[in-house]
């Protein structure tokens, strides 16, 4: 028996109970009023189309599903082929390009954008609930460009150089293991500073490259320790702990990844596509996620994240 023979990635009815289970493990919540009380179910019916996992509320009389207030709102999507996506994204480490999601799903390249792009809403964790680096760990700070950044092109006759591309800043803490990503315009003091106060304990240890920048804004924070890859020290020889490796080899997953599997992704939606390596970066085997673990861990966050077709191709606001 293989993963994906699990009863609801197949059948609607249990993939409804699996959601269910994961979004209300204390028993249903009625999204319009809070009630918790009364609730009964409404069975499914083919000849009056009645939907599966339809509830009546017996405080408001409104009836509901666990679609409602999550990424599944409004969707005409079975559930079992949202779980089957979910497995895919969250389980491939690369990532899994909507028209692969289109032909496997069988479904429209529309849809399978679409559909991502929710399934991205969900990895995306918001603010950090503990800052990286508490209780005097390290925390590893670098920066990539990848992609074109259409604010900021070469003028006619120069040449394309690194400033003209997106700038992704990234934050590894290593002693849990997670990655944090931003998509930032500028590379610059105010841009990074304020990255980097909000989001490290003054405690930490500050890793980071031979950029004057990083050596300028490391005073808040307990040490700081660089290494000049502009001479080939890519490991400090007088303490082997100051490194940037683990932030570079995130780097080497979402690299292969925008670049192999994605291959272009206007700067607009760059932010989710961050939230998915980072996802998946931070919940991997060696922090005790195994692919379903993982997918159940997604299902996690589909509530409150409430996704239209018009916004999801719209840039976000700084």
């Amino acid at each position: 028996m293989s993963v994906l023979s699990r009863p609801y990635f197949h059948d609607e009815q249990a993939a409804f109970d699996f959601v269910e289970s994961i979004i209300w493990p204390q028993g249903p919540v009625c999204p319009k009023c809070g009630g918790v009380e009364r609730i009964s179910k409404i069975a499914p019916n083919k000849a009056t189309r009645v939907r599966y996992g339809l509830k009546k509320c017996g405080q408001c009389r409104s009836q509901f599903t666990v679609r409602m207030g999550t990424i599944f709102e409004e969707s005409k999507l079975p559930m079992t082929k949202w779980l089957q996506a979910i497995f895919l994204m969250t389980a491939s480490k690369k990532g899994v390009s909507a028209h692969q999601l289109h032909r496997t799903l069988e479904i429209t390249y529309k849809t399978a954008w679409f559909l991502a792009h929710r399934i991205r809403e969900a990895m995306r964790s918001g603010e950090l609930a503990v800052p990286f680096g508490s209780g005097g760990g390290a925390v590893e700070v670098d920066e990539t460009y990848i992609g074109r950044n259409p604010d900021n092109q070469p003028k006619e006759g120069k040449k394309f150089r690194t400033p003209n591309m997106n700038c992704v800043m990234t934050l590894v803490d290593r002693d849990t293991g997670a990655s944090k990503c931003f998509v930032i315009d500028r590379f610059d003091a105010a841009t990074v500073g304020a990255i980097l106060s909000e989001n490290i304990s003054t405690e930490a240890r500050l890793m980071t490259d031979e950029a004057p920048m990083y050596k300028f804004l490391s005073y808040p924070f307990a040490d700081h320790g660089q290494v000049t890859h502009g001479r080939g020290e890519y490991v400090s020889r007088q303490d082997y702990t100051v490194h940037t490796q683990t932030v570079e080899g995130f780097y080497s997953i979402f690299k292969r990844g925008m670049k192999g599997v994605y291959q272009h992704c206007a700067k607009k939606h760059l932010h989710r596509y961050a939230a998915e390596f980072d996802f998946r970066y931070s919940h991997r085997i060696a922090n005790g996620y195994d692919d379903t673990q993982r997918a159940v861990k997604a299902l996690e966050g589909v509530v409150g994240k409430r996704l239209t077709y018009r916004s999801a191709d719209e840039r976000p606001q700084a």
